[in-house]
């Protein structure tokens, strides 16, 4: 990774960022000003609560979009192992805001059990804007769910099977649309329980009803901070592949007739990309100039995946030693 890499203009880098945080973005920022201007008219806890939220995925997309911008740049000589673990700290930075705008929103549901607010004048906007709110956050949801499928490689899936795919692969994906994901689950769970509360305190005048719905969205913000901060503080450590993409790689390198075992393997992933490093055992008799084409050969293999950002191989003499026994070996991992 020692070689000069052309720089990059900063509209290439915006072209390979995170999409689904960048319509996140857009679309819970016009959101929150729909609710903000609902909850001004009704004064209701769950639309405030719902609002915070938006604003919250908002801000926090923002940064996330950033950082997937930032993570896209290509290794440079001081930076040699590239820019992929940027993004998880500007998802780390979502955290904080999403763990703040959480606070706020318990506290005002507190709040609002100890001292229940009548029903406002403007019910009709609140589940107008609440209505709107679900079909946005959801159609976010379901593009969240398609990059998940897209990003993990996984079968394409139709209906219903998009879901249960998203649910299955959402570990593989890249940490933005992770955080996507995550968000507007709560998001679509929260402005449902919204529209619930206000139509039911429109009908009954049961006002204690504002304040619970209010800590359920709290809470459910609570829920997603800690799951994306957990994934992105092992993201920040280094963890190692999937099963599956170790499969790959193994698969791969003794694809060549060339490798008789492999003594060492290491596949740390960083960002939504993996890097790779081992040792290859060649069969014997090769001449030194021979070996390194082999070895060069099956780097070259390797890259191929668009999901490995680099592969670095030792080559050594085989042993006759059978160190990888079958794909189920454990790898040496970080």
């Amino acid at each position: 990774m020692s070689q000069q890499q052309p720089k990059e203009s900063l509209l290439q880098l915006i072209k390979k960022g995170n999409t689904s945080s960048a319509v996140a973005m857009i679309g819970n920022a016009v959101i929150a000003i729909c609710k903000g201007v609902a909850f001004a008219f009704s004064g209701s806890g769950a639309i405030f609560a719902s609002a915070m939220h938006s604003l919250a995925d908002a801000v926090n997309q923002g940064f996330v979009f950033v950082g997937s911008v930032l993570s896209e740049k290509k290794p440079t000589p001081r930076f040699p192992n590239g820019f992929g673990r940027v993004i998880n700290i500007f998802c780390m930075i979502a955290v904080i805001v999403v763990t703040i705008m959480a606070y706020e929103t318990i506290h005002e549901g507190i709040h609002l059990l100890q001292h229940p607010a009548a029903s406002g004048s403007g019910v009709w906007l609140n589940i107008i804007v609440l209505i709107i709110n679900i079909l946005v956050d959801g159609l976010i949801l379901i593009k969240a769910m398609k990059e998940i499928i897209h990003e993990s490689r996984a079968p394409e899936a139709h209906g219903l099977g998009i879901v249960s795919s998203a649910f299955r692969n959402v570990g593989r994906a890249a940490p933005p649309t992770r955080l996507v994901f995550y968000e507007d689950i709560v998001a679509v769970l929260g402005a449902t329980l919204a529209l619930i509360s206000v139509i039911v305190i429109a009908l009954t005048n049961f006002a204690l009803l504002d304040g619970i719905v209010t800590l359920m969205i709290g809470c459910l913000m609570i829920a997603v901070a800690f799951r994306v901060g957990y994934d992105n503080m092992i993201g920040l450590i280094g963890v190692s592949a999937p099963k599956d993409v170790e499969d790959k790689v193994t698969e791969t390198i003794f694809a060549d007739e060339q490798v008789a075992d492999i003594q060492m393997l290491r596949i740390v992933q960083e960002g939504r990309y993996y890097h790779v490093d081992g040792v290859i055992e060649l069969k014997q008799g090769l001449t030194l100039a021979d070996a390194d084409d082999i070895k060069l050969r099956v780097q070259q293999a390797l890259l191929t995946n668009p999901d490995i950002a680099d592969a670095a191989l030792s080559i050594i003499e085989d042993d006759r030693i059978q160190t990888w026994k079958d794909s189920d070996a454990e790898l040496d991992r970080v």
